[in-house]
C-alpha cells in the first residue's frame, strides 16, 4: 500500500516536469526566455532526415522554424548565413551590372572624329552639288528606275553609308569621275569614322545572360534562408535552386554563341537551341525527388559540369573562323578563367572540402558551399566581361 502510493507521486512529479518542460510559462520574462531555447540552432544527429546533407558540417543548424524566425535569422550567425549572403550580394553585382550597362551608350562612334563629316557638310555647297548630281545621275529624279540608277553607281559616296535607304546598295566610294569636288572633299574624312557609324547590335543575349544570373543568384539565397523551414518547402527550395544553377549555365552560352555566330543562322541557332534543350532537360531531371538525396551529390554536379563541357565545342568553333581576330582570342580566355572557376566551384562542392578533412571545423565560415558559392560568383563575373568584348567588337565590326 505504501509502496503503491509512492510509486503514484513519482509518476506525479514527473509528469509535472514532462508539462513544465513541453509548455512554455505564461509570464513574459519567461516566455521570452522560452521562445531562446525553442529556437536554438541544434547539431547534425537531431536534425530531421530532409535537412540532413552534410555529416561534415556538425553543428550550428536551424530546424523548422517559423517563417518570422528564419526572416529574422538572415541576421544571425548560423552555418547557412554566408550561404545566403555570398549569393545574396553577388545579387546585388549583378543588379547593378544590369542598370549600368542598361543605361550605358556603346561607344560605337568617335564622337571627335564624327566632327569631321559635320566640318565637310557644313563647308559642301549643296546646290551645287545637287545639280551635279543630277547631271551625272540622270535617271536620279525617276525614282522608281532604281536598277538603272544602281547601274550608273559605278562608284559611291561615303557619306550615302549614313543614310539607310541607300545603305543597301553597298554605297561606299566616291563618283570620282563625275564629282571631283565631292572626291577632294571626302577624302579629308578618316575612312575608320565611317566604318564605326553603325547601329549597336542586339543586347538580348547579353540581358539573358544577366537575367540568368540574377536568377540563380536569388534562388540560391532564398533556397538558403528558407529550406529549414519544413520538408515539403525545402523540396520546393531545392527545384528552385537546381532550376537557378541550370538557368545560368544555360544563358551564359546566349551571348558568345550569338555574337560569334551571327552571321551564321544555322550555327547560331544549332548551338542556341542544343543548350536550351540540354537547360531545359536538366531542370525536368532536378524536379525527381531521388534527385536531392544526398548520395546523389555527385551525379548533380557531373550534370552541371557536363552542361557548362558542352559549351567546348562552339568555343573551338569561334576559334576555327576568327583565329586572325583578336577578339576571339580574349573571349576565350575569359571564357577558359571562367570554366577553371565553374569547375573548381564543382569540384570542391562534390567532395565536401575543407570540411571533410576536419570535420566541425568549418561549420560557420570556409565549408564547401560557401566557396562553391564564391566561385560562381567570381566566374558569372569573368562572363560578364567576356561579354562586354563581344559587344564592342560587333558594335564596331558588324558580321
Amino acid at each position: 500500500m505504501c509502496s503503491m502510493e509512492v510509486h503514484e507521486d513519482m509518476y506525479t512529479a514527473v509528469e509535472s516536469v514532462e508539462i513544465c518542460l513541453v509548455s512554455p510559462p505564461m509570464d513574459g520574462r519567461g516566455k521570452r526566455l522560452w521562445e531562446k531555447v525553442k529556437y536554438q540552432l541544434v547539431e547534425y544527429h537531431s536534425l530531421p532526415g530532409f535537412l540532413r546533407d552534410n555529416e561534415y558540417i556538425l553543428g550550428h543548424y536551424r530546424s523548422e522554424w517559423p517563417m518570422k524566425q528564419i526572416l529574422l535569422s538572415i541576421f544571425r550567425i548560423h552555418n547557412e548565413t554566408l550561404n545566403v549572403w555570398t549569393h545574396l550580394i553577388g545579387f546585388f553585382i549583378f543588379l547593378s551590372l544590369t542598370i549600368y550597362t542598361a543605361m550605358k551608350v556603346p561607344k560605337v562612334v568617335d564622337l571627335h572624329a564624327l566632327q569631321q563629316i559635320t566640318d565637310v557638310l557644313r563647308k559642301a555647297d549643296l546646290h551645287k552639288l545637287q545639280s551635279e548630281i543630277l547631271t551625272c545621275l540622270p535617271s536620279l529624279p525617276n525614282i522608281p528606275d532604281l536598277h538603272k540608277l544602281r547601274e550608273e553607281l559605278k562608284t559611291s559616296i561615303p557619306l550615302m553609308d549614313l543614310i539607310p535607304s541607300l545603305s543597301s546598295w553597298h554605297v561606299m566610294e566616291h563618283l570620282y569621275s563625275c564629282l571631283p569636288e565631292l572626291s577632294s572633299a571626302g577624302n579629308h574624312i578618316d575612312p575608320h569614322v565611317l566604318e564605326s557609324v553603325k547601329e549597336p547590335i542586339t543586347r538580348w543575349p547579353f540581358f539573358a545572360f544577366l537575367g540568368g544570373a540574377m536568377f540563380c543568384l536569388l534562388a540560391s539565397s532564398t533556397c538558403h534562408l528558407l529550406s529549414c523551414h519544413s520538408e515539403r518547402l525545402s523540396y520546393i527550395m531545392l527545384r528552385l535552386d537546381y532550376a537557378g544553377i541550370a538557368a545560368l549555365i544555360a544563358t551564359s552560352f546566349y551571348p558568345p554563341v550569338y555574337y560569334s555566330f551571327m552571321c551564321d543562322p544555322f550555327f547560331c541557332n544549332l548551338y542556341l537551341g542544343s543548350i536550351t534543350i540540354l537547360g531545359v532537360a536538366t531542370i525536368l531531371f532536378s524536379l525527381l525527388p531521388v534527385f536531392q538525396k544526398p548520395e546523389f551529390r555527385s551525379t548533380r554536379a557531373s550534370l552541371f559540369f557536363g552542361m557548362g563541357m558542352s559549351g567546348v565545342a562552339p568555343i573551338i568553333h569561334k576559334l576555327i573562323l576568327f583565329w586572325h581576330q583578336p577578339e576571339a582570342l580574349y573571349t576565350t580566355l575569359y571564357e577558359i578563367l571562367m570554366g577553371i572557376l565553374y569547375g573548381m566551384g564543382a569540384l570542391v562542392y562534390a567532395l565536401r572540402i575543407p570540411e571533410r578533412w576536419m570535420p566541425g571545423k568549418f561549420d560557420i565560415a570556409g565549408h564547401s558551399h560557401q566557396l562553391f558559392h564564391i566561385l560562381v560568383v567570381a566566374g558569372a563575373i569573368t562572363h560578364y566581361q567576356a561579354g562586354l568584348v563581344y559587344l564592342k567588337w560587333r558594335d564596331l565590326n558588324g558580321c
